[in-house]
């Protein structure tokens, strides 16, 4: 049994409990976690603040905190096969994966460390003769940084960066569910030379969260997840008027025309939906397809989803792992039973593999005549693809429009006029031409509607963690004629 601890104020502890870690791909205990209590919250967030004002923090150089994140990326980078190791075992994600998302996790801490020193304020050309006035960009404080099991270093690096690019502290809370990976990370993060308490981690469940989110010290809330659990946010948000940044789910439509380049297309829905076992926020996980190619662009499909290789997480020939949770596997195995009785019709996969673990098979559902099937409203979680046909173009944009998500979306189509049009029109905050689940640093990404708002990478997620400050400069050495007349 692997024993991990928090990580507060530049220390670590056991914390206030423990709680054991679950291998998805055997269904066994394999390590001993903390636990967070609401005393361990208000230790991690009083860490954070006490080194957000300290001068070896707040008076640290844009130029030098960008130093630190280059050394904290190149620890990464270093490090990199241990912590694909730790966030396979924890969460059943495929090593081929999470050892690819690491190396590019590095990446991305590169990236805001160059940008430290290029969030910038402005100079205002003010009405009055007699007064210089600019905007200084500031750093929001405290950040509460809360993430989800899957893909959890990626959706660190994308809060963590930018906040302490921009001057902020962060306590960032794990999911319950596969911690290993954000624990060893501080660890890692220890090496790098911040200033104690600049990053804290602590794991925990929905009390944890609660008594973080609504912490009276928090400035800025930054939370991956689902809509639920975003609504509980908002409202302990309400608590300390922090403010939010929310990246939830989706149910992305993945839209393939009649003239699409078809093998390059069923590539990349196979990406879309069976990569990381569809534990992806971005999964593409609708399928809008012309009904003059539906039938060899499904046929294509089942082959390449039954030649999928389906093993242990842990080898590099595996392309599907297990599902993180035995939840999430009941959930599908029910939301492809109601959506049967709906009237669609199993492709291939839906039923439970006999081996230990949380297994599940890439599932195809033609859902072109259950327009009422479940499976195309609710997000799986989980490597389950739903199929629906079109005649025009407007039907496409339609039924892509149909959801109250808005992540992400794909469109293969050898037509660029048509491209830009559906661009135009697809209400989601990514559009995929000709690819799907393409990434950068450089790139901004997040939704619409129950996907959220605010934007994580690019410049846009730095300027998520400062906030304005107008200053005002009267350079006439003449006495302020009327104390009573504003200036």
């Amino acid at each position: 049994m692997q024993q991990f601890q928090q990580y507060i104020g530049g220390s670590f502890s056991d914390g206030s409990a423990r709680f054991t870690s679950v291998d998805p791909a055997t269904g066994a205990d394999w390590a001993e976690m903390p636990e967070a209590r609401e005393a361990d919250v208000n230790d991690a967030v009083e860490a954070a603040e006490a080194a957000f004002f300290s001068p070896e923090w707040a008076l640290t150089t844009a130029t030098a905190r960008g130093k630190l994140l280059h050394r904290l990326a190149d620890l990464i980078a270093e490090n990199a096969p241990r912590l694909a190791e730790l966030e396979t075992r924890d969460t059943g994600k495929i090593i081929r994966e999470t050892s690819a998302q690491i190396a590019y996790v590095a990446d991305y801490f590169r990236y805001y460390a160059g940008l430290a020193d290029k969030i910038q304020g402005a100079h205002l050309p003010i009405d009055k003769p007699d007064m210089e006035v600019w905007l200084r960009r500031e750093p929001v404080g405290v950040v509460a940084a809360v993430v989800p099991w899957n893909s959890q270093l990626f959706l660190s690096a994308v809060k963590i960066g930018p906040a302490l690019a921009a001057g902020c502290t962060v306590v960032l809370k794990t999911s319950e569910e596969g911690p290993a990976p954000m624990l060893e990370f501080a660890r890692i993060f220890d090496q790098a030379g911040f200033p104690a308490g600049v990053f804290n981690v602590i794991t925990g469940g929905p009390a944890a969260g609660a008594a973080l989110t609504s912490h009276p010290k928090v400035a800025h809330v930054a939370f991956t997840g689902g809509p639920d659990t975003a609504r509980h946010i908002v409202r302990n948000s309400a608590e300390n008027l922090a403010s939010t940044s929310l990246e939830l789910g989706g149910k992305s439509p993945f839209i393939v025309f009649d003239d699409a380049d078809i093998e390059s297309a069923v590539n990349a829905q196979v990406s879309g939906i069976f990569a990381a076992t569809g534990q992806s926020c971005v999964s593409g996980s609708r399928l809008v397809v012309h009904t003059a190619i539906k039938d060899e662009f499904l046929a294509r499909l089942k082959e390449k989803a039954e030649a999928v290789v389906i093993g242990a997480p842990g080898d590099m020939a595996t392309e599907v792992g297990p599902l993180c949770t035995q939840r999430q596997r009941d959930t599908a195995l029910r939301l492809i039973r109601e959506s049967i009785a709906a009237g669609a019709k199993l492709v291939t996969g839906g039923t439970v593999p006999e081996r230990e673990g949380y297994f599940f098979p890439p599932t195809i559902l033609d859902c072109s005549d259950a327009p009422e099937a479940p499976s195309l409203t609710h997000e799986f979680f989980g490597p389950v693809l739903s199929v629906v046909s079109f005649e025009t173009e407007a039907e496409a944009l339609a039924i892509a429009n149909n959801t109250e998500f808005g992540l992400a979306s794909g469109l293969f189509t050898r037509d660029l006029t048509r491209a830009h049009r559906m661009v135009r029109a697809i209400r989601a905050g990514i559009v995929w031409i000709n690819t799907y689940r393409a990434v950068s640093p450089i790139a901004p990404f997040g939704g619409h509607g129950l996907s959220g708002h605010g934007r994580e990478g690019g410049i846009e997620a730095a300027l998520e963690y400062t906030k304005t400050k107008s200053v005002w400069l009267r350079t006439s050495d003449d006495p302020i004629p009327d104390p009573f007349v504003m200036r």
